[in-house]
C-alpha cells in the first residue's frame, strides 16, 4: 500500500492556519491518503522572521549597554589626557590674590633682601612679571623697593623699553617714545603709559600683583585691566 509524500518545495518561513486549526505549509500539500486533496478554505498566512522578539534587546537594556560602552572608552582618554594637561597648564608658583613671584634674568625667585643688595637707589631692571611680560622692579631713593613695578613692553607697537638712567627716564629705540622714571608717557608716538603691576612681598619674596585700581600717575582708570 504506497502513500503519497509531502512536497520537498515548501517555503518553511510561511506558516498557514486554517479555522480548524490546523497548520500546514503554504504551499499545497500533495495528497496523502486518508486526507482531501482540496486545498483548505480561509486559510490565514504568517511571516515569521529568523529572530525571535524575545531576541531583540529591549531599549533599556540597549541604553544600560550605551552607557556602559561611553564610560569604557572615557575613563582611560581621561586617564592620558590627564599628564598632558599638567604639561602644557603648569601649576602656579604665584603668591595669593592672583599674584606671580618675579623672576631674575636667570629664572631664580627675586629674593627681596638679596635684590636690595645688588640693586642701589634709583635702579630699574627687568624681571619676568605677569604673563612673562618683562617688568621693572624700581628702588626707592631711600633703598626701598616701590610698591608698584613697570610693565616695559611699549603701547606704540609693543617693543621693550629700556632704562637710560643718564637721562632719567625710559627711551624706546624703536620710534622714539618716552616715558618718565614711573612710566608716564611724555613724548609719542606712545599713545598711552606703561601698564603699572604692584609689587608686593610674600615670605620674603617679591610678587607681582595685577594692576586693577586707578593709575596714580594719571588719575584715570587703568587702560590694561
Amino acid at each position: 500500500m504506497a502513500s503519497t509524500a509531502l512536497s520537498t518545495t515548501v517555503n518553511p518561513t510561511k506558516i498557514c492556519t486554517g479555522k480548524n486549526g490546523v497548520v500546514a505549509p503554504a504551499r499545497m500539500l500533495k495528497s496523502v491518503k486518508g486526507l482531501s486533496s482540496k486545498p483548505c478554505r480561509s486559510v490565514v498566512c504568517q511571516a515569521t522572521s529568523g529572530v525571535l522578539p524575545d531576541d531583540v534587546p529591549d531599549m533599556e537594556k540597549r541604553q544600560l549597554m550605551n552607557l556602559l560602552l561611553l564610560g569604557a572608552i572615557s575613563l582611560p582618554t581621561v586617564a592620558m589626557l590627564g599628564p598632558y594637561t599638567y604639561f602644557f597648564v603648569p601649576p602656579s608658583t604665584g603668591g595669593s590674590g592672583g599674584g606671580l613671584v618675579a623672576k631674575d634674568k636667570i629664572g631664580n625667585d627675586v629674593i627681596l633682601t638679596d635684590w636690595l643688595k645688588t640693586h642701589g637707589p634709583n635702579d630699574r631692571t627687568l624681571v619676568q612679571g605677569l604673563r612673562g611680560d618683562p617688568t621693572y622692579l624700581v628702588v626707592e631713593a631711600d633703598k626701598q623697593l616701590a610698591t608698584y613695578g613697570i610693565n616695559a613692553v611699549c603701547t606704540h607697537l609693543g617693543c621693550v623699553v629700556p632704562w637710560n638712567s643718564s637721562e632719567n627716564k625710559f627711551i624706546c629705540p624703536c620710534h622714539g617714545s618716552q616715558y618718565n622714571n614711573q612710566g608716564r608717557v611724555v613724548r609719542g608716538p606712545a599713545p598711552l603709559s606703561l601698564a603699572l603691576v604692584h609689587a608686593d612681598v610674600d615670605d620674603g619674596k617679591v610678587v607681582l600683583v595685577p594692576w586693577v585700581e586707578t593709575d596714580f600717575r594719571t588719575g584715570e582708570d587703568p587702560w590694561w585691566a
